[in-house]
């Protein structure tokens, strides 16, 4: 499927995709993830959102108001996210953590002075570069966790390339 509509993507992930949702968030991509209502609230929010929907109920991809869908084909997340990304071709390293993984607003960034009292004191000392979601206000910064991430993700891109699952 291709988005046709010039802009970057924007994304709505039903109940079954959420590992999908957020490591499409990982690599910057405005992704929501619609856990809780009905399928017709999931749809009118991509009709008003522009959204596509990633869902891998065939039943809803064939509802008339859908237009835009990609219908997710595996049970594994990293087949999941394979299949997007090559399906969209996806800019998977521009915007590389750009965005919240728990609530999917852009991150800003803020002053270390800032968050001192709010992460952990080595963190503090040896980190010089926080970023705060304004949605949850939760604090990040590259530590292990997104070395860690990282590696995950390279490993799974690199996966799909040399043909493994």
């Amino acid at each position: 499927m291709t988005d046709g509509s010039g802009s970057e993507p924007r994304f709505i992930a039903d109940e079954m995709l959420g590992k999908l949702a957020k490591w499409l968030r990982t690599i910057g991509y405005d992704t929501v993830y619609h856990n809780v209502g009905e399928d017709s609230a999931l749809v009118q929010r991509a009709l008003e959102e522009d959204r596509i929907i990633l869902t891998k109920d065939t039943h809803l991809v064939k509802r008339k108001l859908v237009r835009r869908s990609i219908l997710v084909e595996s049970d594994q997340p990293w087949e999941q996210f394979r299949q997007v990304v090559k399906e969209l071709s996806l800019d998977v390293k521009s915007k590389l953590f750009t965005r919240c993984l728990v609530c999917n607003h852009l991150l800003v960034s803020v002053r270390k002075e800032d968050v001192r009292s709010r992460v952990p004191l080595y963190t503090y000392l040896t980190q010089d570069r926080f970023y705060q979601c304004p949605g949850c206000e939760k604090i990040y910064w590259s530590g292990t966790h997104r070395d860690n991430m990282l590696r995950v993700l390279t490993h799974a891109l690199l996966s799909e390339s040399l043909g493994d699952s």
